[in-house]
């Protein structure tokens, strides 16, 4: 039994060590040894436009009318586009008369808290931040020189037509550019110019307190011929994961896809490269979006109706997933009208789920999702009537507690009584040193006669191990969390304790805890036992200081039972 206690703390030591080095080789701007092998450039593929990809069902691999690799017509250059930063209470958004593109996002309410800016000369000269201020969150952004995310609209030929697309250069209509005080709604007009008898005016609806864009597609067919334009919607981005992770963790970055038939399915960037998208490819329903750590994009449209699905790559380091929507065919001097939701936004979970079904699992909580979620549910209540999130997190680890108590007890009183035969063991151990075996079954009858189960102490924690991991990922995917103060210095419950405060004391209630339990008959054993949390302290020291308070309460929460324990079973807790 020993020997089997010693393999698993070895096998579990050593993986700590590799996860640290991999985080530390990452934390230096290297590669992780367990990242896929880098892509290698190839060819851009075309799309509808410079870039996006070929819509799904168009036999064709390039934009109609076009050929691979070239601007369709009707656009001009890319750098004479036209930008125009709309203003809301909540966002900036920056777009593009090339196409219409949305190409910027600034999430306003996701700057530097002023609690945070109050504390960050200290924390600079003590050179615990950096120097530069903190930025806004931008969702959508573009960095030509390093990341590119847009969402795209534009149209589509039935029958290889080329219309007014993602590389058509449209023009502003004049109007409002920032949302008022006392106004509820801002409209934003582009108009493309006329393309093989189809004309395409794109409206964009703001509201105030809403991070929810309307996209309006009007199509008219000024030509002489009837035709069956399609319209598509794509949200374009490289394969860079999204601010706030970390190196000793991570989230989902990429697109996603709904629907109603096959749920939710994430696609990683890694299966499109290998060209694995597992997708319902039409429906009637669904969505699309881009995820990552504690925002997402989306193309959202709740009426019933066919609509294909798509995510490819676009070049060496690009992706895109989409949607196509075939409308009706239309007379010469007749509209069309197509209408989406783009969301850019917080995966703030209960809003998500009142925008689209589904849309709330855009949150990541890794594979303990069927436990995370009533979490964070209970997380969330608990949050309305204590009205802080640090408070919250105490709260819920109170009631984990609670509900573990006869199950922890149990784990503590084998704990207790083993401390209580340390003396008696090791007085044996060095009796028979020299014989493995013999010592080995005398260990075995002092146990019996004892009635001590080696192993009675890590059935019942590892039993409810997933129930403490659920709310680890509920703490590490809750975008609520994000500036959210606790109490003094923390104000900012998913960033690092800016002093180590919590780290620290996360280190000390752990080797507590160590001297605390019966010390392992093994020297190398018990050499390790110590070792231990001393080795795990680092990740502590990065992680946001939401988790480091959720261990840190478990930990005093264990500490206390087991001391009460140890205390009525007359074991000495020295």
């Amino acid at each position: 039994m020993t020997d089997i206690r010693r393999t698993v703390l070895w096998v579990v030591f050593t993986m700590s060590l590799v996860l640290l080095w991999d985080g530390w080789q990452k934390e230096h701007g290297q590669l992780s040894m367990f990242s896929p092998p880098a892509a290698k450039p190839v060819a851009a593929a075309s799309a509808p436009g410079a870039a996006g990809v070929a819509a799904p069902g168009l036999s064709p691999t390039t934009l109609p009318g076009t050929t691979a690799g070239t601007v369709p017509a009707g656009t001009v250059a890319p750098q004479a586009s036209e930008q125009v930063i709309v203003k809301t209470d909540v966002m900036n958004v920056t777009l593009e008369s090339l196409g219409g593109d949305v190409s910027r996002v600034e999430l306003l309410q996701y700057l530097t808290s002023p609690e945070t800016a109050l504390f960050d000369p200290l924390l600079q000269a003590l050179h615990i931040q950096d120097k530069k201020p903190h930025q806004a969150t931008p969702v959508l952004l573009l960095d030509a020189a390093r990341q590119s995310y847009k969402a795209q609209s534009g149209l589509l030929g039935s029958k290889g037509e080329s219309l007014p697309n993602h590389g058509t250069l449209m023009a502003f209509l004049p109007g409002e550019r920032t949302l008022k005080d006392g106004v509820n709604e801002l409209i934003v007009k582009l108009e493309s110019p006329e393309i093989s008898g189809v004309k395409l005016v794109k409206t964009f609806t703001f509201k105030r307190g809403d991070y929810v864009i309307g996209v309006k597609h009007d199509i008219v067919n000024v030509g002489p011929n009837a035709l069956t334009p399609q319209v598509y919607v794509q949200l374009v981005r490289d394969g860079i994961a999204g601010p706030g992770g970390s190196s000793f963790y991570s989230t989902f970055t990429g697109p996603a896809v709904y629907t109603d038939k096959t749920k939710f399915r994430k696609v990683a960037f890694t299966d499109i490269d290998k060209g694995k998208v597992d997708i319902e490819k039409t429906a009637s329903d669904g969505w699309v979006a881009m995820v990552q750590h504690y925002f997402a994009s989306a193309w959202l449209n709740n009426e019933a109706g066919p609509r294909e699905f798509f995510a490819k790559k676009v070049d060496s380091n690009n992706y895109s997933v989409g949607m196509v929507y075939t409308l009706a065919p239309l007379a010469p001097g007749a509209t069309a009208t197509r209408s989406d939701q783009l969301f850019v936004g917080p995966q703030e979970e209960n809003k998500l789920a009142a925008l689209a079904p589904g849309l709330e699992l855009v949150k990541d909580y890794g594979m303990f999702k069927m436990l995370s979620q009533p979490l964070f549910w209970l997380l969330d209540q608990l949050h309305s009537l204590l009205g802080n999130w640090g408070w919250a997190i105490i709260a819920l680890v109170v009631l984990l507690k609670i509900a573990f108590y006869w199950l922890n007890a149990s784990a503590y009183r084998s704990m207790a009584k083993m401390k209580a035969v340390g003396p008696k063991v090791q007085a044996m151990r060095e009796r028979l040193k020299d014989k493995p075996q013999e010592m080995q079954q005398e260990m075995m009858r002092i146990y019996r006669e004892e009635k001590v189960n080696p192993i009675g102490g890590c059935l019942p924690i590892f039993l409810q191990m997933p129930f403490f991991m659920g709310l680890y990922w509920v703490l590490l995917s809750t975008v609520e969390m994000r500036g959210a103060p606790w109490l003094g210095w923390i104000v900012d419950l998913a960033d690092k304790d800016p002093y180590f405060i919590l780290p620290l004391l996360m280190t000390a209630s752990s080797l507590f805890q160590v001297w605390l339990n019966p010390t392992p008959p093994d020297p190398m054993q018990a050499k390790m036992m110590w070792f231990m949390p001393l080795a795990f302290s680092f990740m502590f020291f990065v992680f946001p200081s939401g988790l480091v308070l959720y261990w840190l309460t478990n930990n005093i929460l264990s500490i206390t039972q087991q001391w009460l324990i140890n205390k009525q079973l007359g074991v000495q807790n020295s």
